[in-house]
This record gives C-alpha cells, structure tokens and sequence, in this order.
C-alpha cells in the first residue's frame, strides 16, 4: 500500500506539473492555429513596395499567452522576430482580462465562467492577477515593459507622439525597432473604479476597447445579454471622457450598437474599430452595420479590418484584401487599417512574418502604392498623431 501510495502521489505530482509546464503552451497552440499552406506567392515588385511601407496592426493579444516573444516560436502568430520579419513598424499589443465560457458572437452572460481565470493560475502569473481583472491588465503590461528594459533594440513603447519619432528615426538608421502601444481589451479591466484608469494609463496603456465579449460596468457588448440596445452607463460616460482627456483612443470594437452611438454623440475625436469586417460584405454578427461605420469613419477614426473568417468570409490574403477593398468602398481609403486580431483565439492562414503576402494581394487588386501605404499602417499613424499626447518637456 506504501509503494502504491507513493506512486500515485508521484504520478499526481507529474501531471499536476505536466499541466502547468504543458497546458498553457497546448492551449496556445489549439487556440491560435495558422493553417497549414504552401508559401504565399509574392512578387518581388510586392516585396519591394512591401520592405518601403510603415505597416502598423491595431490588434493582437499575443501578451495572453505564456511566449517568449522576443523569440520566434512555431506556435500562435506574433513574436518579435516575427514582427520583424513581415516589416511591422507599429504593434498594438492588447491585454485580455476576462473571456467567458461558451464564447460567441451571438449572447453571453458576465457571470459565465471565467477562462482567463484558469489560464493565468496555469501559466503562474503572478497570483495578485489570479481574480482581479486590472492587475491582469497591469501583468501583461509590465511583461512588455520588461521586453522593452532588457530589449531596447527590438522594442520601445509607444505612449506620445514623440516616441513614435523616435521609433521612426531608429528604423530610418538601420534599427527595426518596433514600436509598441498598449491596450485593454475591455473596460471591465478598470474593475469599476474610475480611479484605474490612471493607473493604466500610467502603466503605459493608450487604447482601450470599451466592451469584450460581455455587458460590463462601462455598457453594453454586441454580444452580451441585452444584445444592442444597451449603451453607455454613466460609469463608461465617466470613462470616456477621461480618455479624451489623457489622449487615449478609444475602440469600439465589440461594443454594442447602442453603446457606439453614444460614444459618438460625446465626442469629437478620431474613433477606432480596431479588428472586424464590413457587414455588407461578409454580413456576420461581428460586424457593425454599415451605416454605422460610415458615421465612425466621419470623427476621422479607421476601420481596421481583421484577418479571420468570421469578418472576413474568407481569411486568404486574397480575401482579406476583397474585405479592405470593400472597407474602402464603404467608408474612403483614409479612414481603412490592418486590425489582425493574430494570438486572439483565431484560425488565420497567415501570421504577421508572411504580411507581404497582403500587400502583393492589394497590389493585384489593383489599388496603388499610396493607398496601400495608407491601408498598410499610414492611416493608423495618423490617428495615433491626433490623438496621442506629446512629451512633456
């Protein structure tokens, strides 16, 4: 009975560490696959236009996962060699706080169990962020500040114009430095407390999206449990004006119909919706109605378009430039941006090293070198130039 016990004690131990060394890279792994695809066909006219471009991404949540990213690994879709390789100048790097079981795009519950919970217990994040929701956001941001301290040649963050500059100078030289900019994936990570907010900010965070996958205390989710009619509660009214005020931009990807309207009427600042399609091409219930996005495009915001097939309809590079063509179509070529989504819990056929692919697509759907440009990440900069602070002296 001894020597059995101390078996089964072993073999306890060994699975219990099997979960905690294994698990999380596994969940990774499922979560975040890339197709498996012969090499994307990119001409060397598309590789030249695509080395001379500043591409930026508004959306990837790749500091969830537990990745080294300044190495390249053969899992999910970001890292920094990787960033590198597909010429991103320009990634925000969003934080996830709180994802509730049974996600869809059609309802759920804020009560729902947590699967965020699970995976930072498994992954040994620090147990202060176990069950709060802004220490969750604040250990995803000090990760990437512990990138940028020990990396400073791969990575700098990105929190007023002038450090955009800087990114800019450091890669005219030679040193393809990329530029960071943090954000929240949903309001809840202000735990309700309006006090937050300058804590994040002071953690470096500049963008946050209102909602995620859930009502929380700033308002309603597109797919939460009043669907679209609940918007701002005072609290997210609060919120938003304290973004203005800081020089935050303000996403409004996943909120509710209601919610972004409201947005709307409070301010007079460039809007984002940093990672979603164009209904009246791929009519999803992930996409906002058209209308909508005109009125978005309006405050001089962007759209930025997302590379899964839930947005897009088809999740080629091919059709993710049918769904920027069509983004153009609808809202003008100023107001269209790259929005991956990459290390979101999506199936892409790509991941960002092999971004050329996209541009060679956009170049055979025959739009020219200065819209591309503008698609590829200028339009991006020129938000981030509004609406961004500059340096204090």
């Amino acid at each position: 009975m001894r020597r059995f016990l101390a078996w089964s004690s072993a073999l306890t131990t060994l699975a219990i560490a099997a979960f905690f060394t294994l698990g999380p890279g596994i969940a990774d792994r499922l979560q975040n696959p890339v197709a498996p695809h012969e090499p994307w066909p990119i001409s060397p006219e598309a590789q030249a236009l695509h080395d001379r471009l500043i591409v930026g991404d508004l959306h990837a949540d790749a500091l969830l996962w537990d990745r080294d990213l300044t190495r390249r690994h053969d899992r999910g879709h970001v890292d920094l060699p990787r960033l590198r390789e597909g010429n991103v100048a320009f990634q925000v790097f969003t934080t996830v706080t709180k994802s509730p079981s049974g996600l869809n795009y059609d309802h759920n519950s804020a009560e729902a169990r947590d699967n965020i919970t699970a995976l930072f217990i498994g992954q040994l994040r620090p147990p202060r962020a176990w069950f709060d929701l802004t220490e969750r956001a604040l250990v995803q941001a000090e990760a990437l500040a512990r990138i940028e301290a020990t990396k400073p040649d791969l990575l700098r963050i990105v929190r007023t114009v002038d450090d955009i500059d800087d990114v800019l100078r450091l890669r005219t030289a030679g040193q393809p430095v990329i530029g960071a900019i943090l954000g929240a994936e949903g309001g809840h990570a202000l735990s309700g407390d309006p006090g937050n907010l300058g804590r994040l900010y002071d953690a470096g965070f500049r963008l946050i999206g209102l909602t995620h996958f859930f009502d929380n205390e700033l308002g309603g989710s597109l797919h939460g449990e009043n669907t679209w009619e609940k918007g701002l509660t005072d609290f997210g009214r609060e919120v938003v004006r304290g973004m203005v005020e800081r020089g935050m931009i303000i996403d409004l990807a996943h909120a509710s119909v209601r919610m972004a309207r409201d947005v709307l009427q409070i301010t007079d600042v460039p809007i984002i919706v940093s990672h979603t399609g164009i209904h009246g091409h791929c009519p999803s219930r992930r996409n906002f109605p058209d209308d909508l996005m005109r009125d978005i495009a309006a405050t001089g915001g962007v759209i930025g378009i997302g590379y899964w097939a839930d947005v897009t309809c088809d999740d080629t590079p091919a059709g993710i430039a049918d769904a920027i063509v069509a983004a153009i179509a609808l809202v003008g070529e100023d107001h269209v941006a790259l929005g991956s989504d990459f290390d979101g819990a999506v199936k892409t056929t790509l991941d960002t090293s092999e971004l050329a692919a996209l541009t060679q697509a956009l170049m055979d759907r025959g739009l020219s070198e200065p819209t591309i440009a503008k698609v590829m990440g200028g339009n991006m900069m020129r938000v981030l130039r509004e609406i961004l602070p500059r340096r204090k002296a």
